[in-house]
């Protein structure tokens, strides 16, 4: 299955951007293609229209009706312990982890590109440098080849 998080009724979302960056909430109902209607009475964030694209949606789903008032989210939140199960994606050791992929991938190609430019120089000695061909004509090769015209003697300077 392609995706397995999609926007619906009861999804917790972590907002990633905005007043509310950083705390997690629950879609109570979708407003249109771009907006939805989230409340986390328990993460302190108000019953508010946020655009999808400012959350991250994560794994966990509570089960409710649309529209459903912020005393049943906050019921359900509590009982199933979004706040200790969903961890702040955020938190220090995702970003040692970030961190550490970002080193490793620029040690990766530091070294690639060092290799490809010693490459390059090798190469480079072991062609021959061909000095380039001049242009003449197929009837002045051709005169050339078959000496049909001399070369005039060279004439003495005169007085």
């Amino acid at each position: 299955m392609p995706y397995d998080r999609l926007v619906q009724v009861g999804r917790v979302a972590y907002v990633a951007f905005g007043p509310e960056t950083g705390k997690l909430c629950c879609i109570t109902n979708i407003i249109d293609q771009t907006r939805v209607l989230v409340d986390g009475p328990s993460s302190h964030v108000s019953r508010q229209a946020l655009n999808i694209k400012s959350l991250h949606l994560t794994k966990y789903i509570l089960k409710f009706l649309p529209g459903a008032r912020s005393k049943t989210v906050k019921k359900l939140w509590d009982s199933h312990d979004i706040k200790k199960n969903g961890k702040n994606p955020v938190d220090f050791d995702r970003y040692k982890l970030v961190n550490a992929k970002q080193a490793f991938n620029r040690i990766v190609n530091h070294e690639y590109n060092r290799l490809k430019k010693k490459n390059k120089v090798q190469l480079a000695k072991k062609t021959k440098k061909v000095k380039p061909r001049k242009f003449v004509a197929k009837s002045q090769r051709i005169a050339n080849k078959f000496k049909i015209f001399a070369a005039a003697p060279a004439a003495g300077k005169k007085k």
